[in-house]
């Protein structure tokens, strides 16, 4: 990768990036086309030094003198020469979208998530949110069981970034979950508004609690108590005044176990974000717990609090099955692998076996189809059980 260094100079906060810009290994921190956003994260990553591909800047300096070339012969007005630069960068960063893969996708959001949840600013913070929230679901409508498969997957794997990993997962297990149950349109938005945004007074504590060695102090855990209540406070004083989205996020630790018919529609969709967030919490670790097996988080929803069946995890269950994308499973013909497609049933879903029934690792994954009583799912494995680096790009290519 050709890469050279990029004046700090040029680097204008609150307009969009005319490239991609990296660190001095390449890797990837803000996408082209992305609107630059000062933060005292983004400034120490700019103080480090940032670098582009050499070829970007050749492509768009032509383009961008082109354009104006254009103009100038064409007698246009001084005004519009000078909008020239941000008509480049917006055809651009429409036309760089879609180019993008998955993982790359997925990783740009998280980003963005990232940021968003631990720094919102008032002046921008509804547009931001609104593109995360469409860009994100937009990608899932696209490619849902590879999405599937790779979210479950990278949660189980890292507590890095827990909070904004987990909110994009509720998201989009949110979404799957409004569709399975023809929700109007109006609640499935609410629902998923709510999924993004619910812990949002509480991200810094979340992160710093998955990373922490010792178990919470009694201070976090009082930061913790009615997070629900400040997470609506605190977007209310962002500019959300949709009551259906804020009532949602004021209840999500609030409502109990029970039918979901009767109550309320902030209750109703509070009971499913409660049963959602907690599902996502057990397929994710922490430094002081590891990522629970796919199953066994399936079945750690089914039963409410009080031992009795849960319409709101059966919904999950139904919605993703027992073996969820981008969980582990072993199969009766002993190999290992990872389901990366939904089944027939809640207990067959298609599985990428990865590795071979002598416990060898095979060198691409072969898909198995699990109504085959040869290939049936066995057993459900938790993440750590398996320890090989999962090449996820072939992967999703299945």
């Amino acid at each position: 990768m050709d890469l050279i260094p990029f004046p700090a100079v040029a680097l204008r906060f609150g307009h969009p990036l005319p490239y991609s810009i990296r660190d001095a290994e390449g890797k990837l921190l803000v996408i082209k086309g992305q609107v630059l956003h000062d933060s005292p994260h983004m400034r120490e990553v700019i103080a480090r030094g940032v670098w582009v591909q050499a070829h970007e800047t050749k492509e768009y300096q032509k383009a961008l003198a082109h354009k104006m070339d254009t103009l100038m012969h064409q007698g246009a007005a001084l005004g519009d020469i000078i909008k020239a630069e941000a008509d480049i960068v917006k055809n651009e960063r429409q036309s760089a979208r879609p180019e993008l893969g998955l993982q790359a996708a997925w990783a740009d959001f998280h980003e963005h998530a990232a940021s968003l949840l631990r720094e919102p600013r008032v002046e921008d913070f509804r547009p931001r949110f609104q593109q995360l929230h469409n860009d994100a679901l937009a990608r899932l409508a696209r490619q849902p069981d590879s999405t599937l498969t790779l979210l479950i997957f990278e949660s189980s794997q890292d507590f890095s970034r827990y909070s904004s990993r987990h909110a994009l997962l509720c998201l989009v297990l949110a979404e799957l979950c409004a569709r399975h149950l023809g929700l109007p349109d109006d609640h499935r938005l609410a629902l998923t508004q709510a999924a993004l945004s619910m812990n949002i007074a509480i991200t810094i504590a979340q992160d710093r609690l998955a990373s922490q060695q010792d178990a919470a102090t009694e201070a976090q855990r009082r930061t913790l108590m009615g997070h629900g209540d400040r997470s609506a406070a605190l977007l209310e004083s962002l500019g959300v005044s949709a009551e259906l989205w804020l009532h949602t996020v004021r209840l999500h630790h609030e409502v109990g176990p029970g039918p979901l018919a009767g109550r309320s529609p902030a209750e109703h969709l509070a009971r499913l974000l409660r049963r959602i967030d907690s599902y996502a919490a057990r397929l994710s670790p922490r430094r002081t717990r590891q990522a629970m097996a796919g199953a066994s988080a399936s079945r750690s929803v089914y039963l409410d609090e009080l031992r009795q069946p849960d319409e709101a995890g059966a919904t999950l269950i139904k919605t993703l099955g027992l073996y969820p994308p981008g969980s582990l499973v072993r199969l009766a013909n002993g190999e290992v692998g990872m389901v990366f497609k939904r089944g027939h049933s809640a207990t067959e879903p298609m599985v990428a076996a990865l590795l071979g029934k002598s416990g060898n690792p095979l060198s691409e994954p072969v898909p198995r189809d699990t109504r085959l009583t040869t290939q049936a799912v066995a057993g459900s494995l938790a993440p750590h059980e398996l320890k090989l680096l999962v090449n996820m790009e072939r992967l999703l290519k299945l």
